[in-house]
């Protein structure tokens, strides 16, 4: 019986182009449910009170934000700009190394989410670089006294975070390996080694 050849160029070619899809298909869709959400957040919530929804557990209240994800480091909106600036090279300098679609997901959302704010850094009041993000999803308080108000792209951000950190803890690698702690047996010291997830 014939086994597949796993070094086919066929299956490398595979194993490259599924999880870069998954990473520009997610990229591509955050991007377009967040510029989206906050155009009609602007069109709709900019002068109006808070809407409230689900008994006050969520309310749409119209926010700009000079700072990161849910408001933090408000006043540092330029160097907060070129970490993204950053962040979204990076991600499209290891996209090559791309073989394993748990990363595509996550490199996707943070990517995504990057890029919704950066859109807004770079095109909105008041000026280049220095634009302020819309922000319109608050938790249990309309003004965000519980939980800093936020959009589609910091949700994108913090979850593509959270799976990132939850790979590296379980020894997923970019390129599709898995680290593998060997047993000690003989002999002193132990060493990692990987094999393909």
């Amino acid at each position: 019986m014939n086994t597949p050849d796993t070094h086919s160029p066929v299956l490398e070619v595979q194993s490259r182009r599924r999880p870069l899809a998954w990473l520009v298909a997610i990229a591509l869709v955050v991007l377009a449910i967040d510029l989206g959400s906050k155009m009609w957040a602007l069109a709709e919530l900019a002068d109006r009170e808070p809407v409230r929804l689900l008994g006050g557990a969520l309310y749409l209240s119209f926010a700009r934000n000079t700072g990161a994800a849910f408001s933090l480091g408000s006043g540092y909106t330029l160097v907060l700009t070129l970490i993204s600036v950053t962040v979204v090279g990076v991600i499209i300098r290891f996209a090559s190394k791309l073989r394993s679609l748990p990363w595509g997901v996550s490199l996707g959302l943070i990517l995504g989410g990057a890029t919704g704010n950066l859109v807004d850094r770079f095109f909105r009041d008041p000026g280049f670089l220095r634009g302020a993000v819309i922000d319109f999803f608050s938790l249990f308080d309309p003004y965000g006294q519980v939980w800093p108000i936020f959009n589609v792209a910091d949700m994108a951000l913090v979850t593509g975070v959270a799976l990132a950190v939850l790979l590296e803890l379980t020894g997923r690698r970019i390129d599709g390996t898995r680290a593998v702690k060997e047993r000690k047996t003989a002999g002193p010291g132990t060493r990692d080694k990987a094999e393909q997830a």
